[in-house]
């Protein structure tokens, strides 16, 4: 390592030489420039120019002028090819857009072409203040009883990126062969995926920790400290782990279902391997339930196999109302609010006889589980509107206060 810091430090030699510190500010300066000139309000409809074209132009007429007076302009041309590099990865994100959904294109960006750019750009700038490959091979450490130099640990780093990010698309292919060609569900595919993705990474990286040299004996003896530790320390998730593999196996839980959890019905967003994201509607929260809960408690679901769901709601008309009125009025209202399927048709029902009126039932099937308090909403509006029209009471307790005449003393 003081070998590493030692070569580092020699790099603020280079940076100390007057052509050096002539370029650097000058691009700093030609930065500056650009970026005021496109907030001018008279540059608006430059606003192109002033942005990367018009700073990649300011540096090639800088480049030009360091060539006429014979000075270095390495640092330059570099900046120039950067930031001409950042323009076209943008028209590449852009150009992908058309063809990958939106969630999948921020996923590839952010974890795969940045990074690749990014370490691109750390080589192209290390090009210029030191040789790439004998800073390579300086060691800065010995681990697991084996000499890891920076390039060892550089290309280890970019193999389990592009492991993580790269691994995806052929996992789902693999999985959607497999699929035609031995059936099963949607479920199973998107669980036999993450299997296959997960092996090639762990695959992966035990084949570039073999590349680096580690001791293969040192590599067991942590593979069984962390199995005693499945045991202990994170068993749970472990647990969790196994019930998301079995729950998209099984499919009893699918993204997009509707569960009912702490008395709100919330929609599955996604289905991973320690934790299933729920979406709920009323406040526009989303639950992180672990795995292993839908394993250890009762979980309601609206959308086992359907979508519909009945819901009720319940009123009272006052005793001289004829009960058969009152239900063909609640089951005709039911039929008029926009929500209130017609096939299985409402139905009202006499529930009870109460201190002060007559309990009724509106039972009625909607086809969205999450509209359901919105629509039942409605079905009372609706309700209480028809019972005005009809002159029907809706009677409330009451209590009648008499006040009693003192007794004769």
């Amino acid at each position: 390592m003081s070998e590493l810091l030692t070569q580092i430090g020699g790099w603020f030699g280079y940076l100390g030489r007057p052509g050096v510190l002539v370029q650097l500010g000058g691009v700093a300066a030609l930065i500056t420039v650009s970026l005021l000139a496109s907030r001018l309000p008279t540059a608006q409809a430059a606003r192109p120019w002033f942005g990367r074209l018009g700073l990649l132009a300011l540096l090639g007429l800088f480049t030009a002028v360091l060539a006429a007076f014979s000075m270095p302009y390495g640092l330059v041309g570099v900046t120039a090819l950067l930031i001409g590099g950042w323009f076209g990865l943008g028209l590449l994100r852009h150009g992908l857009g058309r063809w990958l959904p939106a969630a999948e294109l921020r996923q590839l960006d952010s974890g795969l072409l940045r990074p690749l750019y990014l370490l691109f750009a750390l080589v192209m700038l290390i090009r210029e203040v030191d040789a790439p490959a004998s800073l390579a091979v300086i060691p800065i450490g010995t681990w697991f009883g084996s000499t890891v130099t920076v390039g060892q640990v550089f290309l280890s780093l970019l193999v389990i990126v592009l492991l993580f990010v790269g691994s995806r698309p052929p996992s789902h292919g693999l999985a959607w062969i497999l699929q035609r060609l031995l059936g099963g569900g949607d479920s199973g595919r998107r669980a036999l995926a993450l299997l296959i993705q997960y092996s090639i990474i762990a695959t992966g990286i035990v084949w570039t920790l073999d590349q680096i040299g580690f001791n293969r004996t040192a590599i067991l003896a942590v593979a069984g400290g962390l199995s005693v530790g499945l045991g202990f320390g994170i068993k749970e998730v472990f647990s969790n782990f196994i019930s998301g593999l079995w729950l998209l196996f099984e499919g009893s839980v699918r993204p997009g279902d509707i569960l009912y959890i702490e008395g709100d019905p919330c929609e599955v967003r996604s289905l991973g391997l320690r934790a299933a994201v729920l979406w709920r509607d009323r406040d526009n929260a989303e639950l992180v339930i672990p795995n292993q809960t839908f394993f250890t408690t009762t979980t309601t679901t609206y959308t086992g196999t359907d979508r519909l769901r009945r819901t009720q709601v319940q009123v009272g008309a006052a005793y001289h109302h004829d009960p058969a009125s009152v239900v063909d009025l609640l089951e005709d209202t039911a039929r008029g609010v926009p929500g209130v399927l017609s096939d299985p048709p409402p139905r009202g029902l006499v529930l009870g006889y109460g201190d002060s009126a007559i309990n009724y039932e509106l039972r009625f099937w909607i086809a969205n589980p999450m509209q359901n308090v919105s629509i039942s909403s409605a079905v009372r509006r609706a309700v209480w509107q028809a019972f005005q029209r009809q002159g029907i009471e809706i009677p409330f307790p009451q209590h009648v206060l008499h006040r009693g005449r003192s007794l004769p003393q």
